[in-house]
């Protein structure tokens, strides 16, 4: 049994501004038919004796991870979240003990990365073959990149000579070295870009742990023995976890165990780390030019250009970045894209949304779009998928006045209950209950116009929440009872 682990819980800065905090990189579609995440399930396809996958994401990213697996098939995918982030060496702790406890001390686990690209399927699944014969040995595998140039972002791995096996032993885990070092280790032949995948048995990688990282694996096993189930969602001990320490599996163990044995992977692999090795490995036209969007070009040259919503012409300009996004534009040369986290921070210090997310924000029951807003007043524009509904809430200091503009929207409001359809209206004023629901089997599609005197997103009290979303106590008033009682009797 070979259990793919989907680590999620990254946040992409230097893909900054499609990549943010609350929708990395991973869940954005930047040149393939499917996002990021999306590929690396895609890729498994073909594997025997796969099981479900394990995603270990935070629970900000819960209803889009759960959106996205159900978009390509994988409905029956078991997502684990992380009340805190620890690094990577908790988060594959946790799912090898999950594995254990679900499948056995043999099972094999497959761990992966949310935000790789790799092109060529049929030696990625050679590689991970060869990586199950080496874990059946006990040992831990890890999976060598064979160097196409000095890379500096990435970690190297050393290797002693194969002799007769199909993998080697690890000599040494070295870390992002700098440009001379990097060209000696390719010229050796004897080093590897480090891909961060891994794969082996359950047992194998808890024994180790326990030997090397006590705490962690402690910390880990309390987190998964105390967790809760929340609709499809594992939800780990946040108590537990968060006194867990934080570390990197190579720093916490694999630089530290005698197991280790790496496999090459010759596949076309890129972690896509920045917009250059974006451009790297995208389809290019014959002037060198990635081109994505509305896009008009006179004397251009291998640069990458992404519109997603106006249209960008250049004129005279090589070996550039330009990519709009839904309200912010990048422009920086090539040679200078892993320096786009420190425009982030330099966002994030002006505490700037743009550091965090994006106008349009993806929700559990489908989006919401800002169009515009000033002092007191935002307009926003709703989907609700089909058969979904917002939480049963109010607010304390603003009205909302919907608009239907597609669909048919089902209403609850101060205990009524009552259907509207294209070009009809509705306000609620500040401390009603009320709900937005799609009926139907299209998307709903709504204008919403915000007005107030404080239009902040923590101004909302849930009484009633299909999705799990905290919830102040639905007895705290008589008011707040009669309301869920209306409506009960109204539907």
């Amino acid at each position: 049994m070979l259990i793919p682990v989907i680590l999620s819980g990254g946040s992409g800065s230097r893909l900054w501004p499609q990549s943010r905090a609350q929708f990395p990189k991973q869940f954005i579609n930047f040149n393939a038919k499917y996002t990021l995440f999306q590929e690396t399930l895609h890729r498994l396809k073909g594997i025997p004796g796969l099981a479900p996958p394990v995603v270990i994401a935070n629970n900000d990213h819960r209803f889009v991870v759960a959106e996205q697996l159900r978009e390509v098939g994988f409905e029956n995918a078991k997502i684990i979240l992380e009340p805190c982030g620890r690094n990577t060496a908790p988060a594959i702790t946790v799912a090898a003990l999950h594995a254990m406890k679900a499948y056995g001390s043999t099972a094999q686990l497959l761990i992966l990365t949310a935000d790789h690209v790799i092109k060529n399927r049929q030696a990625f699944h050679a590689a991970i073959e060869k990586a199950r014969y080496a874990a059946e040995q006990k040992h831990l595998v890890s999976f060598g990149v064979t160097p196409t140039c000095a890379e500096t972002g990435y970690g190297y791995i050393k290797r002693k000579p194969f002799g007769d096996k199909s993998y080697a032993v690890v000599e040494q885990f070295v870390e992002k070295p700098d440009q001379a070092t990097a060209e000696q280790y390719v010229v050796s032949g004897e080093y590897y870009w480090n891909s961060g995948m891994l794969l082996f048995e359950a047992e194998t990688f808890t024994q180790q742990m326990h030997k090397y990282q006590p705490q962690i694996f402690r910390a880990c096993w309390h987190a998964l023995e105390k967790a809760k189930a929340d609709l499809t969602f594992i939800r780990l001990d946040e108590e537990s976890f968060s006194v867990c320490p934080a570390d990197s599996v190579d720093y916490a163990l694999m630089e530290k165990t005698t197991a280790t044995v790496v496999v090459p992977l010759n596949a076309g692999w890129s972690d896509v780390g920045s917009w250059s090795s974006l451009w790297e490995v995208s389809d290019k036209n014959s002037d060198g030019n990635v081109i994505k969007g509305d896009v008009i070009t006179r004397d251009t040259t291998n640069t990458y250009i992404n519109s997603e919503h106006k249209l960008i012409a250049t004129i005279g300009v090589k070996d550039l970045i330009i990519t709009e996004s839904d309200d912010a534009i990048l422009v920086t040369d090539k040679a200078c894209s892993q320096q786009v986290k420190e425009i982030v921070k330099q966002v994030k210090l002006k505490k700037r949304s743009e550091a965090v997310t994006h106008r349009k924000r993806y929700l559990p029951w489908g989006s919401s779009d800002l169009i515009d807003s000033g002092e007191h007043f935002r307009v926003n524009h709703l989907t609700i998928k089909p058969y979904e509904k917002l939480s049963l809430h109010k607010h304390s200091y603003r009205t909302e006045h919907w608009i239907i503009v597609q669909g048919t929207a089902k209403i609850y409001k101060d205990g009524d209950v009552f259907v509207l359809s294209k070009n009809q209206s509705v306000s609620v004023n500040p401390g009603k209950l009320h709900r937005l629901e799609n009926p139907g089997d299209k998307d709903l599609k709504v204008i919403e116009i915000q007005s107030g005197e404080y239009l902040h997103d923590n101004d909302i009290e849930r009484f009633d929440d299909m999705y799990g979303r905290e919830c102040v106590s639905a007895i705290k008033s008589d008011y707040v009872n009669n309301e869920l009682q209306d409506i009960t009797q109204n539907e």
